[in-house]
């Protein structure tokens, strides 16, 4: 059985639509998918619409948050950026739509912001190009990566990264974040599965320690994402060891974008017998979906 349980559609920064990334997931050989858009669940529907003929979509977001205090260092008082995959959360629980809300709110005002000030620096991007490639789905830096992209500024998003939108970029401005203990609350009380996603991607900037993964269980936190393109060999060892210490889910995953990212569906799986622990601490009517064949 092949899961890969982290999957983008434009419903935030992915390229492919929901119906696509199923048929995508499909062509994968995949047997079941997350869709797990950032601060969203706009893709559920059409996800479930177009769903191929045996492929199981579970049905999952992904927040931006932020932890305050001990981080990776040992400093203390710092604030760490990291994200929480959400999965099979009930979607009309309403202290969990307006924290999504307020996220994707802060997502155009963060993303205008931005491109503001690469305006002012003479670069050719425009926030009505941006909002065009975001369409309803939650502004972010992979759509600004795609207008310079297609003004010939940089040849890839990757290069538009690693020149315009890092975080060390003088462009990068912050965005609003949901402390991380207040995340896992939202998902619980909503009856969803709260996992923690890429704990170690130390190329994208400070990571939590061990004690902090610890009190994160503590709060109710189900999972970690152990194989993720992000994680180097001896980062998925230490965090396989964290998930055994704590029992916690160990997940694996692509964090497929489409072509906003080179890593391709099912790069990273998660094992059959996680997934069926993830199933079974979910609490909400929310179930996965399984595409039925044609009469």
């Amino acid at each position: 059985m092949r899961i890969d349980l982290h999957a983008h559609s434009t419903a935030s920064d992915g390229t492919d639509t929901p119906e696509q990334l199923m048929a995508a997931a499909a062509a994968a050989g995949l047997d079941v998918i997350a869709i797990t858009d950032h601060d969203s669940t706009r893709g559920w529907d059409e996800a479930a619409c177009g769903l191929p003929a045996g492929l199981t979509v579970v049905r999952g977001t992904e927040l931006s948050c932020a932890h305050h205090g001990e981080s990776v260092d040992g400093a203390p008082g710092r604030r760490t950026s990291l994200h929480m995959l959400a999965y099979l959360f009930d979607p009309t629980a309403q202290a969990f739509i307006d924290e999504r809300i307020r996220l994707r709110e802060d997502r155009r005002r963060r993303g205008r912001e931005i491109v503001d000030r690469m305006i002012a620096d003479g670069l050719p991007i425009t926030w009505e190009r941006v909002s065009e490639l975001a369409g309803d789905g939650a502004v972010g830096r992979p759509h600004m990566a795609r207008v310079l992209v297609e003004q010939g500024v940089v040849t890839s998003v990757n290069e538009a990264f690693d020149k315009y939108l890092r975080d060390s970029s003088r462009y990068f401005v912050d965005k609003a974040d949901t402390d991380v203990f207040a995340a896992i609350a939202l998902t619980l009380a909503a009856g969803g599965v709260p996992v923690f996603a890429h704990p170690f991607a130390r190329r994208r900037g400070r990571v939590v320690s061990e004690a902090v993964i610890a009190d994160l269980a503590a709060a109710g936190l189900a999972g970690i994402e152990v194989d993720h393109p992000d994680h180097v060999p001896e980062d998925r060892d230490a965090l396989r060891a964290i998930a055994a210490n704590l029992g916690l889910i160990a997940t694996g995953s692509s964090d497929y974008h489409g072509t906003n990212k080179t890593t391709p569906l099912a790069a990273e799986l998660t094992a059959p017998d996680q997934y069926e622990r993830l199933l079974g601490a979910a609490t909400s009517p929310t179930r996965p979906l399984v595409g039925a064949a044609s009469a």
